[in-house]
């Protein structure tokens, strides 16, 4: 095998969607050393009979995925490529063990560590390999990815982007509300609870907090009512004015997603008796719009329907 930094074996690099690839002697140049030029490559390094190595290697893909290609994995198994173990080992990387990391930079060894680790460790060591590129990701960007995967039905992968703009920020509430309402999407309430208590107090009552929070509440109190769906659309359909039904139909269809549904069972009830029980489906519609967020396509739709009915 020629030597890593023969430029021979420099290839085109792989495309910038593969974030994650399986990599071997032949392409070690191209994918490694060329492609540490542009951003940051981690190195995982394991075989298949490696137990500790089935708990490093999706630790490092799960993160690896939520930075959005701000660094690239390359995953080598030893066994099938002994002749690059042996030449790293012999420039004095410590290959003596799987799994073992290495994270290269500018086409050189930024830092290396050996050994199953949590995913907190992983996490800051990927941390410090950014750091040292000067490219930790702006936590702006992650917030826009974040946002772009919750509408595009990827909770998990939102989760983790508002995440890492948390880890980046703490003073982004986009990053908190976003990663609530994300582990609303997955159906973890218990953990989206957790996470709005860490929310740092001088932005409790932020709009994007605020919604995350009316968002979660409102699926508490929808629960009770998607049972009772088929009975209250009974009553309904029996009775136009059984508005306590109507009223109680709008948290459902909003628990189930059904934003539309929702805003129009509250509207017509506005239609009908814009005062009834206090003014109560106005300010529930309200509510609605602030869980969904402001520029939420429902809620834009909703509110000129709710300026018609309030100023005709």
């Amino acid at each position: 095998m020629n030597s890593l930094i023969d430029p021979s074996q420099t290839a085109s690099l792989p495309p910038q969607g593969n974030v994650i690839i399986d990599g071997d002697q032949a392409n070690f140049m191209a994918d490694v050393i060329e492609a540490s030029r542009a951003v940051p490559v981690l190195v995982d390094f394991w075989a298949t009979w490696c137990g500790p190595c089935k708990t490093l290697t999706p630790t490092l893909e799960k993160i690896v995925k939520s930075l959005a290609g701000r660094v690239r994995l390359v995953k080598i198994d030893i066994d099938k490529n002994r002749e690059l173990v042996a030449q790293l080992t012999r420039m004095g990387l410590p290959m003596q063990s799987v799994p073992t990391v290495v994270a290269f930079w500018q086409g050189q060894l930024a830092d290396t560590f050996s050994g199953a680790q949590p995913e907190s460790e992983v996490k800051r060591f990927i941390e410090a390999v950014l750091k040292l590129a000067g490219s930790a990701a702006p936590a702006a960007d992650l917030i826009a990815e974040g946002k772009l995967m919750l509408e595009q039905g990827d909770a998990e992968q939102a989760a983790q982007l508002f995440a890492a703009a948390v880890q980046a920020d703490r003073e982004k509430p986009e990053a908190w509300g976003g990663m609530v309402r994300a582990l609303i999407a997955l159906g973890d309430e218990t953990q989206a609870a957790e996470i709005l208590a860490e929310v740092p107090a001088n932005m409790a009552e932020h709009a994007e907090i605020s919604g995350a929070r009316s968002a979660l509440a409102l699926l508490a109190e929808g629960r009770a009512a998607q049972g009772a769906r088929a009975g209250l659309e009974a009553r309904v359909a029996a009775n136009a004015d059984d508005f306590e039904a109507r009223y109680a139909l709008a948290t459902a269809l909003n628990a189930s997603g059904e934003r539309e549904a929702a805003a129009a069972a509250l509207l017509e009830i506005i239609r009908r008796n814009r005062a009834w029980n206090e003014d109560a489906a106005r300010l529930q519609l309200l509510k609605f719009f602030e869980s969904w967020g402001f520029d939420d396509p429902a809620t834009m739709a909703a509110r000129r329907q709710l300026s018609a009915l309030l100023f005709r």
